[in-house]
């Protein structure tokens, strides 16, 4: 059960780090978040539930107690907003041996379930998706004319609404997050339009056949290329060569089956005054996030 694998999360990893000083208290809160409130959250849910619920162990209503519940997902704002800087926080401390240590005990008990801390670092999001599905399914399977059918209505659409504004945040979280370890070599790099950007549609490798890379940023209007260094032993990402405005690139469609790799980097990116068509993406993708 979800309140059970929250609270397992504080009395397994959590406190045993803090008490063990594995972590500073200050990184195991933001790895952690505001996750130790969200059991409360999810308890009040189910003691709402269970007080609708008959001898017989039926229901008759539950649209008007989920109405009343939904607006405190908002509460979740807070927690996906951080799950970037979390993760990378948590990537970096498993470099230490005490903490891959700790945590590959964990993962070996049976409590974790052989699963990875991030796994239940990530259910809270990976749960609150499925909300709207459920009461889609319960909605599917009430009669029109059932009292039940205008607050299950209005509760999908409420929380629709709220996960919206959840992501919205959350992907505005991730863009300001990448762009503040964006380091540029030259003035001439600072992009305005990375500065304006609110949004990130994804970022992930790319690499030539030699086996170069670079970590490519798509913003709103401008695909930022980079190298992925390492600053006072934390990651950064190297602005390599101009920014593209988007207007300025070519992309080129493939037929199915069709790859076409450059030799160079450089060859590959090149500004579009020195090519007078713009800039071509000949790189395949290796991840994206």
């Amino acid at each position: 059960m979800l309140i059970d694998d929250l609270n397992l999360v504080k009395k397994n990893y959590y406190e045993p780090m803090l008490k063990l000083a594995i972590m500073s208290e200050e990184e195991l809160n933001q790895i952690f978040g505001i996750l130790n409130s969200l059991p409360s959250l999810h308890q009040d849910l189910l003691d709402r539930l269970l007080k609708l619920r008959r001898e017989d162990g039926t229901v008759d209503q539950v649209g008007p107690a989920m109405l009343e519940w939904i607006p405190y997902l908002q509460s979740y704002k807070t927690y996906c907003c951080n799950q970037v800087s979390a993760k990378t926080l948590l990537d970096h401390k498993r470099r230490s041996q005490a903490v891959h240590n700790f945590l590959q005990l964990c993962q070996e008990s049976a409590f974790s379930r052989k699963l990875d801390v991030w796994s239940f670092l990530d259910l809270p999001r990976s749960r609150l998706v499925k909300y709207p599905l459920l009461l889609k399914e319960i909605l599917k399977h009430t009669m029109v004319d059932h009292p039940d059918h205008g607050p299950l209505s209005q509760a999908v659409n409420v929380i629709q609404t709220i996960i919206s504004q959840i992501n919205s945040k959350a992907g505005e979280a991730e863009c300001e997050y990448y762009k503040k370890r964006l380091s540029y070599l030259y003035e001439s790099q600072n992009e305005e339009e990375v500065s304006r950007s609110r949004i990130l549609h994804c970022h992930g490798e790319l690499k030539n056949n030699k086996g170069q890379r670079l970590h490519v940023f798509l913003f709103e209007s401008v695909l930022v290329l980079t190298r992925l260094v390492n600053h006072n032993d934390q990651p950064q990402f190297q602005v390599y060569r101009q920014p593209i405005p988007l207007p300025e690139l070519v992309l080129e469609d493939l037929p199915d089956g069709e790859v076409r790799v450059s030799g160079s980097i450089r060859g590959a990116f090149t500004a579009a005054s020195e090519r007078g068509t713009g800039s071509y993406l000949q790189f395949m993708w290796v991840t994206a996030a």
